[in-house]
């Protein structure tokens, strides 16, 4: 232990108690196999406070970001978009934001300058050969499990992958990484792809780790041949935890321990009879990885050929040097794997690629694991992986962000180590960016009140021209009917003025938006429950009118459509952290997350709208075509408000 700590001495000092002390504690277990976890740990802790003296309050303090890692000013900052395979200038911004980790990076062929590397005596050739076949190209790959839907903390790694890759004039791969046949289904194969490309970026190629099984089934052989793995009979709960005891098995025969290995490929052994482990000590103390387990379930690709199946521990590494990655960019918690990474590839002297780790994009007030996503849709809080209130990347599309909104909020979050946390308001924020350039706008009512126009000034109704956009009239117009009949929003109208109400009231007109006219109530009709239910009004043309104190939207001859209007779908801003929310996320579900309006009203310029298109409700929000609208009634689900709801910041 005096000799690990003499060796990280001096960040030791520097660091103080930041440093991380796992590293400490596996150098110690790798050189002290034997010995008792808990005594090496024991020893670490003392000779460390011996060094360091107590913790003072600037040690109990979170590590500060290194003010380098801080994002650009959002207004500097783009999308990190590919068009046509090119890196053009939005991908070129991406880079900017990766002043963090990534400017350590090493350059391809230069593995061996990263810290941390281990070089053997072939390693040398072996990138030698690996620039031979690459041409010093950057290589990086997405290489997503196929067991569930992509979420937002995936657009991060998409972005980053693609976005590292494009920005340096190399590739990346789609790689799945199907090692589990028990939770692949095709579905998630293809709306992974369909995520990645709807973000705009293309694979330099599609591959799966099953690609590869013939290979790392030959040098999981050859590992063992070296003396470096061992077919154990120890239980899953035997060798769960940091300090489980020592395989029994550890130093059986390498012929014994290959006869075994064929057994298990042949099926002689049951699920969890037999495990084939690898020799090594990982940073946090976990000793002898499994790297095949027995799994009698067939697989989506190679059918019934395989009962045995390699682990991530195993796979990810050695796909990564066949596909001769040269930043393996990997999320915060596989730190710990990287000397299981380095060792594996050079136990096997084959080329060694870099793995570097980021930190994880979590958003506030959700949850995105696989098994609790499934308990929502079983328990009917939501209806599927794609309900908008949900944070997965079908569900973003179907409520209406755009993949660009999505790369520009990834980039202004920038590549750090530390983990990022993040409120929703700042991903609305970038949708409403982009959607105010993107969203053509047009008018709807949501609470329709009547009025009819007593002196309407046509026989029959008017074309009225509406902007597309506003603030641009060269983008177009689309034409709205204007005639005796309109329809305006309920809370637009009040029979009794307060100070500050601007809209219609008896004896103080609007004007109505784009029409050209300013109305004045002349007669409030109301029902049996004295409900206002219809106003009568004269018109007057604006330029004929006193100035109004306000403007409102309407429709005339509109559609009938159903809007769909959410909220955030759980009370608490940690769902999961059972301090905050004690009964468990479902208990902490927002009651008015969905409000759905069956009768609304919009004008007819979007009639031909499709699912996913975009529009502005004027004074309303942004809203996305639902993909439930049908032939005479559309759906459509409100993406963001116009203005951040202050509430929420």
């Amino acid at each position: 232990v005096e000799a690990v700590i003499g060796e990280h001495r001096a960040e030791l000092l520097a660091e103080r108690y930041h440093f991380n002390m796992g590293l400490l504690m596996g150098e110690a277990r790798s050189r002290l196999r034997w010995a008792d976890g808990k005594t090496i740990k024991n020893e670490v802790d003392l000779q460390v406070l011996h060094l360091l003296g107590p913790k003072t309050e600037a040690d109990l303090e979170k590590k500060p970001k290194a003010a380098k890692t801080r994002p650009a000013p959002a207004e500097k900052q783009k999308a990190a978009v590919v068009e046509n395979g090119e890196v053009g200038t939005e991908t070129r911004s991406l880079l900017e934001q990766l002043r963090g980790e990534a400017l350590k990076f090493h350059k391809p062929g230069e593995n061996y300058k990263t810290e941390g590397y281990v070089v053997t005596p072939n390693t040398m050739a072996l990138l030698k050969q690996h620039l031979a076949i690459t041409g010093g190209q950057v290589r990086t790959r997405f290489p997503p499990e196929p067991n569930g839907i992509l979420h937002i903390g995936h657009a991060k790694a998409i972005n980053f992958n693609f976005g590292y890759a494009k920005a340096n004039g190399g590739v990346c791969f789609l790689r799945y990484d199907d090692t589990n046949p028990e939770k692949e289904e095709e579905k998630y194969f293809t709306a992974i792809r369909e995520m990645v490309e709807w973000l705009g970026y293309q694979p330099y190629g599609v591959t799966h780790a099953s690609d590869y099984f013939d290979q790392l089934y030959t040098w999981a052989l050859e590992l063992i041949r070296r003396g470096q793995a061992y077919v154990c009979h120890q239980k899953v709960e035997e060798i769960k935890g940091h300090n489980p005891p020592p395989s029994p098995w550890r130093d059986r025969p390498v012929e014994e321990s290959l006869l075994l290995f064929e057994d298990m490929r042949k099926g002689k052994f049951g699920e969890g009879e037999a495990t084939l482990r690898m020799k090594l000590v990982m940073e946090d103390g976990k000793m002898d990885p499994v790297a095949y387990r027995v799994k009698f379930t067939p697989h989506h690709r190679t059918g019934d050929k395989w009962c045995i199946y390699p682990t991530y521990d195993y796979t990810h590494c050695l796909c990564d040097s066949i596909e001769h990655i040269t930043h393996s960019l990997c999320t915060k918690e596989f730190q710990a794997r990287r000397s299981s990474y380095f060792w594996l590839c050079n136990a096997l002297d084959v080329y060694c690629p870099v793995q570097w780790e980021y930190g994880r994009l979590n958003l506030l007030y959700t949850v995105v694991s696989k098994r609790k996503i499934i308990r929502l849709v079983e328990t009917g809080a939501v209806r599927d992986w794609d309900d908008p209130r949900l944070f997965t990347l079908t569900a973003l599309r179907r409520r209406g962000f755009p993949p660009e909104a999505i790369n520009n909020f990834c980039a202004r979050v920038g590549v750090t180590v530390a983990q990022a946390t993040m409120e929703p308001h700042l991903l609305e924020a970038c949708a409403r960016e982009v959607l105010n350039e993107q969203a053509p706008r047009a008018m709807a009512v949501l609470e329709p009140l009547k009025v009819t126009i007593i002196n309407f000034p046509a026989l029959k109704a008017l074309e009225v021209l509406v902007p597309n956009f506003p603030a641009d009239e060269s983008r177009g117009f689309h034409k709205v009917p204007f005639q005796t009949t309109i329809y305006i929003e309920e809370t637009d109208f009040r029979e009794e003025v307060d100070k500050g109400y601007k809209r219609l009231a008896p004896g103080q007109p609007v004007g109505l938006r784009h029409a050209g006219y300013v109305i004045a109530v002349q007669n409030v009709i109301k029902d049996a429950s004295r409900r206002v239910i219809e106003l009568e009004v004269t018109c007057t043309k604006s330029d004929m009118a006193e100035k109004p104190k306000a403007f409102i939207h309407w429709v005339s001859e509109p559609l009938v459509c159903e809007v769909r209007l959410y909220e955030r779908l759980f009370l608490h801003k940690n769902p999961e952290d059972p301090s905050e929310v004690p009964g468990g996320f479902l208990s902490d579900l927002n009651p008015d997350s969905l409000r759905v309006v069956c009768n609304a009203l919009v004008d007819s310029s979007v009639l031909s709208a499709r699912p996913f298109d975009k529009f502005q409700f004027e004074r309303l929000g942004f809203f996305s075509v639902d993909p439930d609208s049908e032939e005479g009634k559309m759906v459509f689900n409100r993406t963001v408000t116009l203005k951040e709801d202050p509430g929420k910041a």
